[in-house]
């Protein structure tokens, strides 16, 4: 299965959707694609730490998610369909990260490499504030992220985590004081 993004000339040449012809298709999962893929990757990146990685998750994710509506096993409104596509690809990347966790124990992580295209996108400050962000517990990351960076309600983040609203209140609190401490080290 191939999905296109905005703008590639299968999705713009009026062809069927996964869904089927026309706009009813656009309330499901193509509706889902084209409105919020960038933020899902946007998710997934600042998880994960690559383009890449990020893409090939978010990209599993829909098919996972075109496989089960085929099914009849996912959200059929919109918004729910949302809320599991962010649960999904967060779930995702958690198995990423403890699959990349089993590999560092049993191997020498090599050392990033910056780029010099990198180095001339990336301020200096952005730089530090990823790699605090990166030394920070996974679930007070995910947090941050969530709320910060994707920019969703505390009650979307729970939902999301899997916690009550009270956790992520917390888990954001010490997240940002853990990710200033560790901002300041990178001095």
């Amino acid at each position: 299965m191939r999905l296109h993004h905005r703008g590639s000339p299968t999705a713009e040449s009026g062809d069927e959707t996964p869904e089927g012809p026309g706009p009813a298709g656009d309330a499901g999962l193509a509706g889902l694609f084209r409105t919020h893929h960038v933020s899902l990757v946007r998710l997934a990146v600042l998880l994960v730490g690559d383009q890449g990685t990020a893409e090939d998750v978010v990209q599993d994710v829909y098919a996972r998610l075109r496989h089960r509506e085929r099914r009849g096993g996912t959200p059929a409104e919109p918004p729910d369909l949302l809320a599991y596509a962010r649960t999904a690809v967060l779930n995702a990347c958690r198995t990423l990260l403890r699959r990349r966790a089993l590999t560092h124990r049993l191997f020498q992580p090599p050392q990033p490499v910056w780029s010099a295209e990198t180095d001339a996108l990336i301020a200096d400050d952005r730089r530090r504030v990823l790699r605090a962000l990166a030394r920070l517990p996974v679930r007070q990351r995910e947090a941050i992220v969530l709320r910060y960076y994707i920019g969703l309600s505390e009650t979307e983040i729970a939902a999301a985590m899997g916690v009550r609203p009270g956790t992520v209140k917390s888990t954001v609190s010490r997240g940002l004081a853990a990710l200033r401490a560790r901002y300041e080290e990178e001095r």
